[in-house]
C-alpha cells in the first residue's frame, strides 16, 4: 500500500535472532524478495551474544543467502562519546548498514562466492523489523519528551535507505505467524529489564492505561496516521511563513522584525526558522526577546549566531570566513573575515604614536560600545568623514575617491552602536577621532591576508 520497495530491489535485513526480525526474513523469503541479512553483536550480553549470533549464521543457512556480521565494542565506544548503551548501539547498527548499504548497492549479494551469480539491481534498501506496539512506544515516549508534531508521527515507514515495512502489524500478530510457520528465535533477556526507557513503556506504562482505555493501542494507530496528514499541514504551512520572511543575502539569513512580530503563532514560527541553525527549542524565547532588544544583542548556537541589527535579525554563521556580519566583543582580539584580517588592541593615549597608514584606525575607546559590527557596507550607510563637521553617504564618499565597482563591491565598515567607525582601509568617521582628552586609544588594523 506504501509502495515501500519493489520486487527487483536489493533488501539487506537487520536481523537480531528475535522473533521481530525472523518473521522479517520469512516474509521475504515467502514473497520472493532479493535480500541479505545483516547482524550486530553489540557484544554486551556475553554468552547470548554469541549465541545470538550463531543462530542468525544458521538462519541464512536455511535461506541460502549472503550474511554480514559484525562485533562492536559497544562499553568503548559509549565512553569515549559518553552516550547510553541505547543510544551507542543505534549509532554503531545505523551507520555499519548505511555503509552495507552503499558498498553492495544495486547487486544481490548472494551464497556462492562468484561474482557472475551477483544479480543486478537498481535500488538497495535496510529493513528493520519495527512493528505497531514499537510504533505506540515511540508516538508516547515522544510526547512525553515534548518533541512535538514531527515526534507525534511515531516512526517513519521509510527514511531515505531505512525502511520498516512491519508498522502495520502489532506483535500479536507476529506471534501468530512466526507459531503458523513453526518458526524459531532467540529470546533477547534485556528486553525483560525496565530499566531501558521503552520496556518501561511497553511492560508497565501501556498496559497501566489499557486498564483504563482497553482500546489504547488501536486508538493510537490510528492516531498515527493523523499526526503523519497534520505534519504535511503543517510543513506546508512554516515554508509559507518562510519563503514570506527569509531573505537569503549570501551564507546569511536575513529576517525584518516587524513583518516577523505580526506573524501568528509567533513562537513555533521562529522556533522552526532558528532549528534548522542548530538552536534548541529552548533558545526560542532567547530569539523572540531579541525581537525587542537593542541593536547588537545576540543569541548563539555551535555554528550560528542570530545578531538583532536594527530593524533586522540576522542568521549568521560563526566562522567569520563565511559571514557578512561578524560581532567583535573584546577589544583585544584577532579575526579572519572575507577581506582579511583585523587585530584590535587599546593602549595609553600617549604612549605609542598615531601611525598615518589607512589601514590602521586608531579611535577614541570612550565613545566605542561594544560589540563592535564587521560587516559589508549597504546603501543608505553614511558617516562624518575625518575633518569634515556634516555628515556624507558612503556612495557619494566612493564616487568622490573615484571607487570602481569592483572597488566598492570589496568595502567592509565597522559600526559602533548603529554609527560607522571606520571604512577599512579608507577613512574614519570624525564622531571617533583622537582629542586631548582622549585617555584610551583603540588602535585597529587590517592586512590582506
Amino acid at each position: 500500500r506504501q509502495n515501500l520497495f519493489q520486487k527487483n530491489d536489493f533488501l539487506l535485513l537487520a536481523v537480531s535472532g528475535g522473533a521481530d526480525s525472523v518473521a522479517l526474513c520469512e516474509l521475504c523469503h515467502q514473497a520472493g524478495f532479493h535480500f541479505a541479512i545483516a547482524h550486530c553483536n553489540f557484544q554486551l550480553r556475553g554468552e547470548e551474544s554469541e549465541r545470538d549470533e550463531k543462530f542468525v549464521r544458521e538462519l541464512a543457512e536455511k535461506y541460502g543467502v549472503k550474511i554480514f556480521v559484525k562485533k562492536f565494542d559497544t562499553k568503548k565506544y559509549m565512553e569515549e562519546n559518553k552516550v547510553s548503551t541505547q543510544v551507542a548501539a543505534r549509532e554503531l547498527r545505523y551507520e555499519w548498514f548505511e555503509e552495507l548499504a552503499r558498498t553492495h548497492k544495486g547487486r544481490t549479494p548472494t551464497a556462492d562466492p562468484k561474482p557472475e551469480s551477483d544479480i543486478l539491481h537498481p535500488t538497495s534498501y535496510i529493513l528493520t523489523a519495527h512493528h505497531a506496539n514499537d510504533n505506540i512506544e515511540t508516538l508516547l515516549m515522544n510526547f512525553f519528551k515534548g518533541t512535538g508534531i514531527k515526534g507525534l508521527q511515531g516512526i517513519l515507514p521509510k527514511h531515505e535507505k531505512i525502511i520498516r515495512p512491519l508498522l502495520f502489524a502489532k506483535k500479536e500478530a507476529i506471534s501468530f505467524f512466526i507459531k503458523e510457520n513453526n518458526l524459531s528465535f532467540v529470546e533477547d533477556s534485556s528486553n525483560e529489564s525496565n530499566k531501558y526507557t521503552r520496556n518501561y513503556f511497553r511492560h508497565q506504562l501501556i498496559p497501566d492505561i489499557q486498564k483504563v482505555f482497553p482500546h489504547v493501542e488501536e486508538n493510537l494507530m490510528n492516531n498515527i496516521e493523523r499526526f503523519d496528514e497534520i505534519e504535511i499541514l503543517y510543513r506546508q504551512s512554516i515554508e509559507l511563513h518562510k519563503k514570506k520572511l527569509l531573505e537569503q543575502k549570501i551564507n546569511e539569513i536575513h529576517i525584518p522584525v516587524l513583518k516577523l512580530l505580526k506573524s501568528i503563532p509567533l513562537k513555533t514560527i521562529m522556533y522552526e526558522i532558528i532549528r534548522d541553525f542548530n538552536f534548541t527549542p529552548h533558545q526560542a524565547d532567547s530569539a523572540l526577546a531579541l525581537l525587542h532588544a537593542e541593536s547588537g544583542k545576540y543569541i548563539s548556537s555551535p555554528t550560528h549566531k542570530i545578531i538583532r541589527n536594527r530593524s533586522w535579525l540576522i542568521i549568521a554563521p560563526i566562522n567569520t570566513l563565511e559571514a557578512n556580519h561578524i560581532l567583535i566583543n573584546d577589544p583585544e582580539t584577532e579575526l579572519d573575515f572575507e577581506l582579511g584580517k583585523l587585530k584590535l588592541k587599546k593602549y595609553q593615549h600617549g604612549k605609542e604614536k598615531l601611525p598615518a597608514s589607512k589601514e590602521i584606525a586608531s579611535v577614541d575607546l570612550k565613545n566605542i560600545s561594544f560589540p563592535l559590527l564587521l560587516r559589508k557596507w549597504k546603501q543608505g550607510d553614511y558617516f562624518y568623514p575625518f575633518g569634515m563637521k556634516g555628515k556624507k553617504k558612503l556612495s557619494k564618499f566612493f564616487i568622490d575617491q573615484k571607487m570602481s565597482l569592483t572597488e566598492k563591491e570589496k568595502i567592509w565598515v565597522i559600526e559602533s552602536n548603529k554609527k560607522v567607525i571606520w571604512i577599512i582601509g579608507q577613512r574614519i568617521d570624525d564622531r571617533f577621532k583622537i582629542t586631548d582628552k582622549t585617555k584610551e586609544v583603540l588602535s585597529i588594523s587590517f592586512s590582506i591576508r
